[in-house]
């Protein structure tokens, strides 16, 4: 049941900035006013972050190789790891590849049942984004059936097979390890991807009809590592406009100027840059040419890169904030959430204004995490 609750005395983030007035929220939404007082001073409320992309939740499906047995159970831990972190809306980014394993088709299909079925489990709004291998001709009317019975809104382009080892008739790196871990046998894990290298020039043609059924029904669309603005050009011809984790600056720049919209990782701007020498989530940010950042493999990267990014001088609160609260709603068509404004969606995290560390989260009005201090005052 969502609650009927005045919060006074905290500092509640706005588009304009921080402000103190109460926020009151009833019947899943934000409210003009009302609800039963509760005194949040020396906490921070801030709208519930939206995570676009993340794989976090693999961790609690598979913790060890081959464990994969009960998949509602490791959605429900999961559920509670992006509510402890401020998530309200989590787009679990799910595999549908030749890579096998947690990241094969029939593992993407467990995922999709298992979510139907928590679903009315969980208070956190979760959501999939499949990623569509490419090359995968013979799979592309599966794709589409599967996207149209699970009401899936996102779908993101993938291309991981090594091309260039495989047109040299080279063994691609990490062949043999990447075959064991999915219990296939090397020398077939290698003929299943030269043969899917093979078939590559027949790609364009399936892609273009299957992006523009995907664009018909209103589905999101992302391209994932966009190496150049040619690429991205590419993608945007297609309808494809949303640019995820460009690896290079031509690329994210092209994505802009085409008015696209890109989408960073935000352990990028935790560490500092990118783990593998790609594109700086910082320094993208810093030209205006991140629209929205997503958790990637770390949920808790979130909430810190925006205040990294505040901290630095590279934009004020709100602005930081936006990146994870209403510039993923945006891209993926979300109208009703990413603000406090009245009538959105009551989805709020609430910091402790001196650790900003997570007290609170609700989602559509329903507490999905407390501890603490807030916790206290919450059900007191």
């Amino acid at each position: 049941m969502s609650l009927a609750l005045e919060f006074r005395g905290a500092d509640v983030l706005h588009p304009g900035g921080l402000s103190r007035a109460p926020l009151s929220i009833a019947g899943g939404r934000i409210a003009a006013g009302g609800g039963r007082a509760v005194d949040m001073s020396g906490f921070t409320i801030l709208p519930g972050i939206i995570d676009a992309h993340g794989d976090g939740f693999e961790r609690h499906l598979a913790p060890r190789r081959g464990a994969m047995k009960d998949i509602g159970a490791g959605l429900i831990a999961a559920e509670a790891e992006l509510a402890a972190n401020g998530v309200t809306t989590a787009i679990l980014a799910q595999f549908y590849s030749w890579e096998g394993g947690m990241r094969g088709p029939d593992f993407a299909r467990s995922v999709l049942d298992g979510l139907a079925q928590t679903r009315p489990e969980v208070v956190t709004d979760l959501r999939v984004q499949l990623r569509f291998e490419i090359s995968m001709l013979d799979d592309y009317d599966a794709v589409r059936a599967l996207i149209a019975a699970h009401d899936i809104g996102y779908v993101v382009f993938n291309d991981h097979l090594p091309h260039e080892a495989l047109e040299a008739g080279k063994r691609p790196p990490r062949l043999t390890g990447q075959a064991l871990r999915i219990g296939r046998n090397p020398e077939r894990h290698l003929e299943a991807m030269q043969a899917l290298h093979a078939g590559m020039d027949r790609v364009p043609e399936a892609l273009a009809r299957l992006t523009a059924d995907l664009a018909a029904a209103g589905i999101a669309m992302g391209s994932h590592d966009d190496r150049s603005a040619a690429m991205r050009a590419g993608w945007r011809a297609m309808g494809v406009t949303i640019a995820e984790f460009p690896e290079t600056m031509d690329a994210a720049e092209a994505a802009l100027a085409g008015g696209d919209s890109v989408v960073m990782g935000a352990p990028n701007i935790v560490r500092g840059g990118s783990h593998n020498g790609n594109a700086s989530a910082v320094d993208l940010a810093a030209i205006g040419c991140v629209h929205a950042l997503a958790s990637d493999y770390h949920y808790p990267s979130m909430r810190r890169a925006a205040f990294l990014l505040s901290d630095a001088g590279i934009c004020n609160l709100a602005g930081a904030w936006h990146l994870v609260s209403k510039g993923p709603a945006q891209l993926l068509g979300l109208a009703d959430r990413g603000d406090l404004g009245a009538g959105k969606r009551a989805d709020l995290v609430i910091l402790d204004s001196a650790s900003r560390r997570v007290a609170a989260t609700l989602a559509g009005g329903r507490i999905s995490y407390m501890a603490g201090a807030a916790a206290e005052r919450l059900v007191a």
